[in-house]
């Protein structure tokens, strides 16, 4: 078997892996969210914190040189970590509003506002192909939020508008996590710092004094509210370790043996596993129109993977011609 067959039969588990274990995200948001009425607000800041508490002592003892950043970065890093933390409210709130599939879809309308957004602030070039991209997922996230519905924004107005806005703010997200890279920052050192900062933020937004967040916590105690819940802080614990840590990390390992390109396309499998386990798990059935969505979505994220990966073989090809 040549080598890169080989890199091809690790990588593909270890990517859809990857994904099954980043789409049940959503699950444990609602499980929480639905069980335990935990406020949205602080599940996020819970969350981020147990991610920032758990990568601490793990890269202290790995390889403390990632914990160091000079100032210029710590800077980035905190603006990262305050689109972040608006990024998970939204998210959050948008999985206990909507259901764990349909916040889920509702995300990856990301890809549609990446490519404006990159357009607009990063000169990148907006050809008829991510137009098509942007049409698809724009247009299916109108199909799954329900917004054709008028009675749908007066019943869930809220839910409506965090689902595409978390969508909006995971496309800033991806923007930032490419400057980022770009700035040679380790991915470990970004994690740390931007969940870390993020839920400095969210503790923030928890206790505004002056006015109440949607889904925050009422009052100062509210942040542990879950009391001695010994299996709530073991699900919100599991759901920063797991998800987020491991499945990002798998992630990170699947790259080193697959293009990005195939490793991002594997990774677009994600609503889908969060589709069938919210179905078998938690009884959440998405509608016809919704199904429509969720595939014109997930064609528009494909196609733009499929087109990038054709654009990166074309440039090396011309490279290696030169």
């Amino acid at each position: 078997m040549t080598l890169h067959r080989q890199n091809l039969t690790r990588g593909y588990p270890i990517a859809l892996l990857s994904a099954a274990i980043l789409s049940t995200t959503a699950i444990f948001i609602r499980y929480l969210t639905q069980t335990y009425q935990l406020p949205p607000l602080v599940l996020a800041f819970w969350r981020d914190s147990f991610v920032a508490l758990s990568l601490l002592p793990a890269l202290g003892l790995l390889n403390p040189k990632l914990l160091r950043v000079t100032r210029r970065h710590l800077l980035y890093l905190l603006a990262y970590g305050l689109v972040l933390a608006v990024f998970n409210s939204l998210w959050t709130l948008s999985v206990a509003l909507n259901g764990a599939a349909v916040s889920t879809v509702l995300a990856y309308c990301s890809a549609g506002f990446t490519a404006l957004l990159g357009w607009w602030l990063l000169k990148e070039r907006l050809d008829w192909a991510k137009i098509v991209a942007v049409i698809l997922s724009l247009g299916g996230c109108v199909l799954v939020s329900g917004a054709l519905d008028p009675a749908a924004w007066r019943a869930n107005l809220l839910g409506i508008l965090t689902g595409v806005l978390s969508g909006l703010l995971y496309a800033i997200y991806t923007l930032m996590g490419r400057s980022a890279s770009q700035r040679g920052l380790n991915a470990w050192t970004t994690i740390l710092y931007t969940f870390g900062f993020a839920a400095a933020f969210l503790l923030i937004f928890n206790l505004f004094p002056w006015v109440k967040l949607p889904g925050a916590a009422a009052r100062p105690a509210d942040l542990f509210w879950l009391g001695d819940a010994l299996a709530g802080w073991g699900i919100l614990f599991l759901l920063a370790a797991g998800p987020t840590v491991l499945g990002f990390g798998l992630y990170n390992i699947s790259l080193t043996y697959l293009p990005s390109s195939v490793a991002n396309l594997i990774v677009t499998l994600e609503p889908a596993f969060t589709a069938v386990i919210a179905y078998f798990l938690l009884g959440e059935r998405l509608g016809g129109m919704q199904i429509l969505g969720s595939l014109l979505i997930l064609a528009g994220v494909v196609f733009l993977r499929i087109y990038e990966g054709w654009l990166e073989g074309q440039a090396r090809s011309g490279e290696s011609k030169n």
